[in-house]
């Protein structure tokens, strides 16, 4: 059977934000086309606030926290809740994990810290310098410029290996880091080995977060779809809904 699997941010949205009216009506056909999965480090609600529940309910699974934290469609369900949670890990990250990252963000010379650098989500965390909250959009532009310069998230991401090198730490959206015990790859399980997957995602190069899913699905024979944006992902979208059928 085939398969959809999408990253969220740079994929079907612009990093952080709302997936656009347009693209929404026509993403809901596909998703009532073919079965489709989300798979994102954001946890369940940014995905809600992102792609909103008309979507997440037509979905037949939905892998957050880079797959720590699952949904899946529950045929028993309501109109207020479609779908159930079938697992989430119990990972909690070690106290020296917590002085390490904010050693680094006393360490970092960017001038525009704001919000939460450290967010906890099941079976991770996501470590940002720029930081997440209000006010912190304005200094995203800036902060891109700045990691594209300095190589900031790499270096630090050298540096949280060479120091816990059980952890799998990759380069996530535009700002941050995921950390966690495990990464995307892991979803690959709740597929069967018969299924023709299809996985769409921006940040497919090695060391970037959606590497290690698109290894994964290359070695059952899948397919990979390394996108520019959501753009690109769109016109995928379009084809595979005019051109094939269930």
């Amino acid at each position: 059977m085939r398969k959809f699997i999408f990253d969220v941010d740079g994929t079907l949205t612009e990093s952080r934000q709302q997936i656009t009216t347009s693209f929404e009506a026509e993403f809901l056909i596909f998703c009532c086309k073919f079965p489709t999965y989300i798979v994102t480090g954001s946890d369940h609600q940014k995905t809600i606030d992102q792609l909103g529940r008309d979507i997440l309910t037509r979905c037949a699974g939905i892998f957050n926290c880079s797959g720590s934290d699952v949904y899946q469609q529950d045929k028993f369900g309501t109109a207020d809740a479609p779908y159930k949670n079938i697992y989430r890990s119990d990972w909690e990250p070690p106290d020296e994990l917590t002085k390490f990252l904010n050693d680094e963000l006393d360490f970092s010379t960017f001038p525009n810290k704001t919000g939460n650098h450290i967010e906890y989500r099941p079976g991770g965390i996501n470590f940002s310098i720029l930081g997440r909250g209000e006010g912190n959009m304005e200094g995203r532009e800036e902060y891109v410029k700045w990691d594209i310069n300095t190589n900031e998230r790499k270096d630090i991401a050298h540096r949280l290996k060479d120091r816990f090198p059980e952890l799998n730490v990759q380069i996530g959206g535009q700002t941050g880091l995921d950390i966690a015990d495990d990464d995307k790859s892991q979803i690959i399980k709740f597929f069967n080995f018969d299924d023709e997957v299809h996985f769409f995602g921006d940040m497919m190069e090695e060391g970037q977060n959606d590497y290690p899913l698109a290894r994964a699905v290359k070695e059952r024979f899948g397919k990979t779809y390394h996108v520019k944006n959501w753009e690109e992902t769109r016109l995928w979208v379009n084809r595979f809904s005019t051109s094939y059928a269930n």
